[in-house]
């Protein structure tokens, strides 16, 4: 099983779970905020080597 499909199953649980206890509106914003904030902590060298690697992969 590849990472990518490791972190969008993830991402389908942690919805499932927080989805009935804190409701769909909320359980979406975290679970596109807290990635979005985990990359915007990042430094600018860090996002572009973040960047390039995706890019890689996308190619191979």
């Amino acid at each position: 099983m590849s990472n990518g499909t490791k972190i969008a199953l993830g991402g389908v649980v942690a919805a499932a779970v927080l989805w009935p206890l804190i409701g769909f509106w909320w359980a979406l914003l975290v679970l596109i905020g807290v990635p979005v904030a985990g990359y915007l902590m990042l430094d600018p060298s860090q996002r572009r080597r973040l960047r390039r690697a995706g890019r890689k992969q996308i190619g191979r």
